[in-house]
């Protein structure tokens, strides 16, 4: 095991894949000769050269369309579109290319693209660089869709990611770039659709992902509730038999994310919940989620917006408490 920020983990499985398969490259804003907005590709131009480490132009939509082509021509391709917010430029190509390709063509094409991108509020970045906007990708089938929340599963998921024949969308929070954490050394994955039991708990069940289980971590220190923190790690596909294990021990159920509630995780995963665990609930389902306005530049309006620990240690008394 060494020690490593969240993005050193990410660095570390993109290396593990591009030596380990030669058909796997990138491409991206700045990817190469900068080494990424966020540092995420530093030093990999430098081993791998540029024609697997390749710079684009600002155009989401060509270079993510390209990165289709490249998967259906056999390669692995790995796309960084810069903010998940760009990522609606390329919107055509995500839901009406990328995600029908395999199923369009009765099975017969794979289309092993992984698109890496980052999201996220709570740096003051205003309403156009500050969303997580992974419910949109979750509404049309045929896209997977990952976030983690610790480099230890960075480095695994965007392994797993690169290895899967199916369409990838890889979400890094901006708040966990600089976290540093216990990451395996030599190969490591991580299985997509296997949600992680951070803590055991017998009051509530906490469903999260990304950066809100760290502030679900935060709520519930000092709260005297005994919560179980699920991670769900990768929201499609999702670890049901997790979900509902939990459930059935706890009896109560606390969904937290950063994206807005209406149409969200939260409410969808609610409503399975209601529909398909009703009989072992003790409380209703609850969603605890940022509200339904554009993330505010001003600090202190965006505090009000997006979840926080006391935001969510409410969310929790209510629950279990009433």
């Amino acid at each position: 095991m060494s020690e490593m920020t969240f993005v050193q983990a990410i660095n570390a499985g993109l290396r593990q894949e591009l030596d380990r398969d030669p058909d796997v490259f990138m491409m991206g804003e700045d990817i190469a000769h900068y080494g990424g907005m966020f540092r995420v590709t530093e030093g990999l131009m430098e081993t791998y050269g540029e024609k697997r480490i390749l710079d684009t132009p600002i155009s989401e939509s060509g270079f993510v369309g390209m990165a289709l082509g490249a998967a259906l021509a056999g390669k692995r391709p790995v796309a960084e579109v810069m903010f998940i917010d760009f990522t609606l430029v390329a919107m055509d190509q995500f839901h009406n290319q990328i995600a029908k390709t395999h199923y369009m063509s009765g099975g017969r094409v794979k289309v092993p693209l992984t698109v890496i991108t980052q999201g996220g509020g709570y740096k003051g970045a205003a309403a156009q660089h500050s969303q997580m906007l992974e419910a949109l990708f979750l509404q049309v089938p045929g896209i997977k869709v990952v976030c983690p929340s610790n480099p230890a599963d960075a480095k695994g998921l965007v392994a797993a990611a690169i290895r899967d024949d199916n369409p990838v969308l890889f979400i890094e929070h901006k708040q966990l770039l600089g976290v540093k954490g216990e990451v395996p050394d030599g190969e490591h994955v991580v299985p997509l659709g296997k949600a992680n039991v951070v803590s055991l708990g017998t009051d509530i069940s906490i469903f999260s992902y990304s950066y809100c289980v760290t502030l679900v971590q935060q709520a519930l220190e000092g709260s005297g509730v005994s919560g179980e923190v699920i991670d769900l790690r990768t929201l499609n596909p999702l670890d049901w038999d997790a979900i509902s294990a939990s459930v059935k021990r706890t009896h109560r159920a606390l969904i937290v994310h950063e994206s807005h509630a209406r149409c969200g995780v939260g409410v969808d995963l609610a409503s399975q919940i209601q529909e398909r665990l009703f009989d072992e609930l003790d409380a209703p389902v609850t969603v605890c989620a940022a509200a339904d306005v554009p993330i505010p530049f001003a600090k202190s309006l965006e505090d009000i917006v997006l979840p926080t620990p006391e935001r969510i240690r409410a969310a929790i008394k209510k629950v279990v408490h009433g």
